[in-house]
């Protein structure tokens, strides 16, 4: 006979706010990621300290005298009306469609079929969009609508960008829907990451999965990261970099020292991303605002970080401040083949019901 799994109480709760955590981090760094990835945090943090942001805990100013051409300003303070489209929130989105679908029994090639279907080429990056080639230039005619493929999927993920950040956007959702089951979690995430990632982007999926997981079921910040480090090997780049952002978490300038740990690495790799979102989660885990402002005033991927660490925080059941929600009131923008505005209430049902599915043992 199957048993329901021992839920928290306010899962619904949970589930609603790691979509808006989500959302609202990925549109607090969406405004600045352009800048901040070809100017550097340095003009970052000169920008919001001009127009008196820092620390940040608010959508970022929009000051027509001092804003760098490379400023997003729809996702500004007093210019959010809704949330735009982001890779962030489609792949969150995708996610849920695939759950949907297949379940537990989800495959790396129903991944990529769903990519083939639902996700413009165009609103991929790096290793999703050189995967994506693969996809389209070796795999077989009927494929998207139910044939072979042709090839070993896995070789879409020999790409030159198979430890950046891709995967590790994709994978907040795993977590969400099993919650006390960190196992399931890091299974779905590894399914889908490796589509188009391989070694530390594989282990950065499952750190992200595996802690939302635990914290979706009650379990604290802490208690996921450390089931996180039980996840991926210990000699990865990925564990040592937990372990480092949780010896920083008590400075203020802990990011600019992680920043500065991994300096060689490009500003969208999985680790000193990771880092900074670990870092930014463990300093902060009572307050919404200093978690993604932090996180995302030290730069690098701004949208992506922001956006992770949103949803792990918000999944702690904790209220987000209304100044973070009211600008786009449950209005969720999304570029994925026939859609293009949804409602937030509706992905947080379908989620509820993905778990639903899965949460019997």
């Amino acid at each position: 006979m199957s048993t329901l799994k021992q839920l928290p109480e306010n899962y619904a709760a949970r589930i609603r706010g790691a979509w808006q955590g989500r959302i609202a981090g990925c549109m607090l760094g969406k405004a600045v990621e352009r800048f901040s990835m070809r100017e550097g945090t340095e003009a970052l943090q000169d920008y919001l300290q001009a127009v008196q942001a820092l620390p940040l805990r608010d959508f970022i100013p929009y000051d027509p005298d001092q804003a760098p051409e490379l400023l997003l300003k729809a996702c500004c303070k007093g210019q959010l009306k809704a949330s735009l489209s982001d890779d962030d929130v489609n792949y969150s989105v995708l996610a849920l469609m695939m759950l949907e679908a297949s379940g537990a029994n989800l495959a790396t090639e129903d991944v990529a079929r769903a990519w083939l279907r639902h996700l413009p080429l165009g609103s991929t990056y790096t290793a999703e969009r050189a995967a994506y080639r693969t996809l389209l230039s070796r795999g077989r005619e009927w494929f998207p609508e139910g044939g072979a493929l042709g090839f070993d999927v896995r070789e879409c993920a020999q790409n030159d960008y198979n430890d950046w950040i891709g995967a590790q956007i994709r994978a907040d959702v795993y977590g969400w829907v099993a919650p006390n089951d960190p196992a399931l979690a890091a299974q779905l995430a590894t399914v889908d990451a490796q589509l188009s990632h391989v070694g530390e982007g594989v282990y950065g999926a499952v750190v992200v999965a595996v802690i939302g997981a635990v914290v979706s079921g009650g379990g604290t910040l802490l208690a996921g990261v450390e089931a996180a480090l039980e996840a991926i090997p210990n000699n990865s780049d990925c564990y040592k970099a937990i372990l480092f952002a949780q010896s920083q978490t008590a400075l203020a300038e802990g990011g600019a020292v992680i920043r500065e740990r991994y300096q060689h690495l490009n500003v969208v790799h999985t680790v000193n991303n990771l880092a900074l979102v670990i870092w930014a989660l463990l300093r902060n885990k009572d307050d919404f605002s200093a978690a993604i402002g932090d996180v995302v005033s030290e730069g690098l991927d701004t949208d992506c970080n922001g956006a992770t660490v949103g949803a792990l925080w918000a999944l702690q059941g904790q209220p987000i401040p209304s100044h973070w929600l009211s600008p786009w009131d449950g209005v969720v923008g999304v570029s994925l083949a026939g859609q293009a505005v949804l409602n937030l209430e509706d992905l947080v049902t379908r989620t509820l019901a993905v778990e639903a599915s899965l949460g019997k043992l």
